[in-house]
């Protein structure tokens, strides 16, 4: 492969980069991948998750401020480039019925008209390979299903010239292929549980996995499993560096690191398009473009 190899992660809000695929990122970092990562949001309506945080006046006045320099650190961490899109958070609405989206949100963008944007970062980028969230968003989040939404459009809008004008979008570019980010999936909750009872450790995800068959949620074909387990610390750091939103005594980091190693290895992906051959599973988001070039 003589070309530079380029992978856009294209995220909802500051923190789903490291929360979805971060170990892979860094691990891709390591080998000379340029790894940009679009940020729809701002994450201006995102609570304040971490309770040792709650009610300081400076971040509830300055949120906005405050999650874009978590965004920058956890940039740094990942070694990775950021941008933004520049839409406003639509925050997650709750109860029976529920609340409409507030007015001028990204949910409620026209997805051609969001999707332009996006287009305008993969011509200049030119990635080979984009990742983002499947249908549901990964889960039902607006702003999740909307970047699902655009990201489809942009992934084939990019090589379209008559749909995005070369004068205004830039240069056409075509990204080979299509991921979604499948991290957490059952198969690698049910290992890890069983592992944790196994040594008699409590685990975190007893109630996950009840609500997993109260929910009835699909089945996903997985299809990628990318090793990196080398990289796990580094995608801890970058999520805890998003301190509004995690609390790094809470549930995201109850298993012990050598445990996570060695049974679940590896972060996973669904792959939805591909415009070169590629043999699945795979354990390469690269797969059939380094071998192709």
């Amino acid at each position: 492969m003589t070309e530079q190899l380029r992978l856009m992660a294209v995220h909802a809000h500051p923190d789903d980069e490291s929360s979805k695929g971060a170990a892979t990122m860094a691990k891709y970092v390591s080998e000379g991948v340029d790894v940009l990562v679009v940020t729809c949001t701002g994450g201006e309506r995102g609570s304040v998750l971490n309770p040792k945080l709650q009610g300081d006046p400076y971040i509830e006045a300055n949120i906005h401020e405050v999650r874009r320099k978590e965004m920058d650190e956890a940039r740094e961490i990942l070694g990775v480039s950021q941008e933004w899109l520049g839409f406003v958070d639509s925050g997650l609405p709750e109860g029976d019925p529920l609340p409409p989206l507030p007015e001028g949100c990204f949910a409620l963008e026209d997805v051609d008209t969001a999707a332009g944007a996006l287009v305008r970062k993969i011509r200049s980028f030119r990635p080979q390979v984009v990742t983002t969230y499947d249908e549901n968003g990964g889960y039902p989040h607006p702003d999740h299903i909307m970047t699902h939404k655009i990201t489809m459009v942009a992934f084939d809008g990019a090589a379209d010239a008559e749909k995005y004008p070369e004068a205004e979008f830039g240069p056409v570019w075509q990204p080979l292929k299509l991921y979604y980010n499948q991290g957490f999936n059952r198969p690698r909750t049910e290992a890890l549980h069983e592992a944790l009872l196994a040594r008699g450790l409590e685990s975190p995800y007893g109630d996950w996995l009840k609500r997993w068959d109260e929910f009835g949620g699909k089945a996903r074909n997985l299809t990628t499993h990318v090793p990196c387990a080398d990289f796990f610390e580094t995608r801890d750091k970058a999520l805890i560096a998003h301190r509004t939103q995690i609390d790094p005594d809470g549930g995201w980091f109850r298993v012990p690191m050598e445990i996570q190693k060695e049974v679940w290895p590896t972060e996973e992906y669904e792959l939805s398009k591909a415009l070169v051959p590629t043999s699945l599973p795979e354990e390469d988001l690269f797969a059939g473009i380094r071998d192709n070039a």
